[in-house]
């Protein structure tokens, strides 16, 4: 790996201080904070194994350019230019006009588009469009990056409206009911496409007898051509080549350093699987990942999650590389080794338990580096695969990524948060006390056993919730989770401390779904976002359904909103009950009943009480987006040029890793049909 002039010349390396010296943040712009994550451990690994991590960790970086284009035609050639105009441009950098362009291309960045992730609202530029074009008309067509035969004048055409006008391009991914999800989404999974054409292609091609079907149109974009629908696979020779060719390049440098022959045999397959775009491999490789648990070293590389495709079906390319927490591994694998006890004592109905829970293993990970959908804002759990029969017959794989919860609680310690939206010392005590661990347990369980809990009934479609799917399925495994929290089982295997423990998980969880969150929501919008339907969802159906009891309450004091939880066991019966119903609604694809459940309560916003949230929260300058940088894996070498360690270094800021990764990994040309 060749570090770019952006490393300082003495970097702050892990084991040299580190914990003396360590700042959590990097960045502040718009309403993003921009921090970095320690990766403790890393220093004990062998030196295979680091060569392991670096070879992953280029692989997962070469296909940054790929979630750009997956999330609008027009992002590659958006941010190559802002870039451009940011390295080159003579003018004066401390001009209103261009500090505003910069903070801009930092969104754009953090959002790998010019769309807000959460929202999906295009961004909007707070620099003029008279600006912007004179600065483009300064630079020359190399410092442009131009694609063969476009011209400047050519190119501002094309995208000073994808800019500027706010009725150009509005939604990257729209889940507005009633209208056609793909013409009004700029997302680039479609073209050209109807989403009855998309539906009614797909559904043809489903057979219903067929007990181990593939994820249908997860790896390709759906393309109507002189009147023709087809898909175009992403692939080696397809769709994203170039980038795909160069993931394969350092997956193949990873080869002989693997730490055995299952890791090895996964790694082979994953190269096959982007070779031939077959969905068939695709998940004789998510089998054999899932099956490998003895290495210490783990990644995720491909096209994975689909929430960012409105009908569900495509998936953004991703990647995280990782090794184990040994210690912290020691709780999730408690949970796993009882997966049967807490499937056989759901409140689920009967019918939808599974009789034999299956391959459910998991783990507590350090993540070594992010990448694609995952980069800079990352989960902090993953549960895969997420093929039913996979998970029905195979099991599945989970991690809680407890390094990156750890930095987001180191970073927010007095910020001012729990005092301005907690009701009373108790629950703020509480949380403090077993806020972090609580909060792990949570994302243990709902990655662990709630993903991997309950069945579909025979000749229920996957996909039978449509754009509903998600946030149904997330609301699952979030419920499955806060009912098992509470249990005193959680005591009794050591995953909790005492009794009074889950209460501070209740509290945050239900302030968060009915308040908080709604900082992350413009003014006027619905909530669009799946995790964030998910988690309205349960505290709006908690508030409804308890209020005869007053199990739940908003109180105001002081012309301020705060939950109280006044009954915490009927709060569980609550979760119990609803985590059957939503159960049901998967169970047997009752579409209908999904629509209607996340219309009422998981989409619309109290204007009131969404503008007292808003301004409380400016009031405590705490940023409601956060993201992160990577460290930076730096090779030492000897005079023969072999690898003698692999050194992690905390310095690099954020403008310069993502001027350095649009450098070292723009594989991709601006437009990619």
């Amino acid at each position: 790996m060749i570090i770019s002039a952006s490393l300082s010349s003495s970097p702050v390396m892990a084991g040299e201080e580190v914990a003396n010296t360590f700042k959590y943040t990097v960045d502040r712009f718009a309403n993003v904070e921009i921090l970095r994550y320690k990766v403790p451990g890393f220093e004990a690994l062998s030196l295979d194994q680091k060569k392991l991590v670096y070879y992953l960790s280029e692989a997962a970086h070469a296909g940054r350019d790929i979630l750009f284009d997956q999330n609008c035609r027009w992002n590659l050639t958006v941010r190559r230019t802002l870039e451009a105009i940011y390295k080159n441009s003579s003018g004066d950098k401390n001009s209103a006009e261009f500090i505003a362009l910069t903070e801009y291309l930092k969104e754009v960045w953090y959002n790998n588009g010019i769309h807000q992730d959460y929202s999906s609202d295009k961004l909007k530029p707070r620099f003029s469009q008279d600006f912007f074009v004179s600065q483009v008309k300064k630079l020359s067509e190399k410092q442009l990056h131009l694609d063969k035969e476009q011209t400047k004048e050519g190119l501002l055409k094309k995208i000073v409206p994808v800019i500027f006008d706010p009725a150009v391009l509005p939604k990257r991914a729209n889940q507005a009911e009633g209208e056609d999800l793909l013409k009004t989404s700029a997302n680039n999974y479609y073209a050209g496409v109807t989403q009855a054409e998309a539906e009614d292609f797909y559904n043809k091609l489903k057979d219903t007898n067929d007990l181990t079907p593939v994820s249908l149109g997860l790896n390709s974009r759906l393309v109507k051509e002189n009147g023709r629908i087809l898909e175009k696979i992403w692939k080696v020779g397809g769709l994203y080549s170039l980038a795909i060719e160069k993931i394969i390049y350092w997956l193949n440098n990873a080869l002989p350093y693997t730490e055995n022959a299952e890791q090895k045999a996964v790694i082979e397959r994953l190269i096959s699987y982007y070779k031939s775009g077959s969905l068939k491999e695709f998940d004789e490789y998510a089998i054999l990942w899932l099956k490998d648990l003895n290495s210490d070293v783990d990644f995720v590389n491909g096209f994975t999650e689909s929430y960012g495709d409105p009908l569900g079906l495509k998936a953004s390319w991703e990647a995280i590389v990782n090794f184990k927490n040994r210690e912290a591994t020691k709780r999730t694998e408690s949970i796993s080794d009882n997966a049967q006890w807490f499937e056989d004592h759901s409140p689920i109905d009967a019918r939808f338990k599974k009789e034999t829970v299956k391959g459910v293993s998991a783990k507590v990970i350090t993540v070594a580096a992010l990448g694609g959908d995952c980069y800079p804002s990352t989960p902090i759990g993953i549960n895969l695969p997420n093929s039913n029969w996979i998970r029905r017959d195979h099991g599945s794989k989970s991690v809680t990524i407890e390094n990156i919860t750890e930095a987001y609680d180191k970073a927010s310690q007095g910020n001012g948060f729990l005092e301005e939206f907690v009701w009373d010392d108790e629950n703020r005590e509480r949380i403090k006390k077993y806020g972090f661990q609580a909060d792990n347990l949570h994302t243990d369980l709902h990655e662990c056993l709630g993903h991997g809990s309950g069945k579909l009934l025979p000749g229920v479609d996957p996909d039978a919730l449509k754009a509903y799917g998600s946030p149904m399925e997330e609301a699952r495994a979030d419920l499955f989770a806060l009912y098992y929290i509470a249990d005193p089982r959680t005591v009794e295997l050591g995953l909790l401390p005492d009794a009074e423990a889950y209460k501070a998980e209740y509290y945050r969880y239900v302030m968060n779904g009915i308040l908080t969150q709604l900082i992350r929501v413009q003014p006027g919008k619905n909530i669009e976002q799946a995790h964030m339907r998910n988690r309205a969802l349960i505290g709006s159906w908690l508030l409804e359904k308890g209020a005869d009891d007053k199990v739940i309450e908003l109180k105001q004091r002081d012309a301020k909103t705060f939950v109280v939880i006044n009954d915490f066991r009927k709060m569980r019966e609550l979760i119990g009950k609803l985590l059957a119903e939503v159960q049901r609604i998967k169970s047997e694809g009752d579409y209908e009943a999904a629509r209607q459940m996340i219309e009422a309560y998981a989409v619309k916003v109290n204007p009131e009480l969404h503008k007292e949230i808003l301004s409380r929260y400016e009031k405590l300058n705490i940023a409601p987006f956060k993201g992160f940088v990577n460290p930076v894996l730096f090779p030492m070498k000897n005079v023969q040029g072999e690898i003698t360690d692999i050194r992690v270094s905390y310095d690099e800021g954020y403008v310069e890793q993502m001027l350095r990764y649009s450098k070292e990994y723009s594989t991709l040309p601006n437009i990619n049909d």
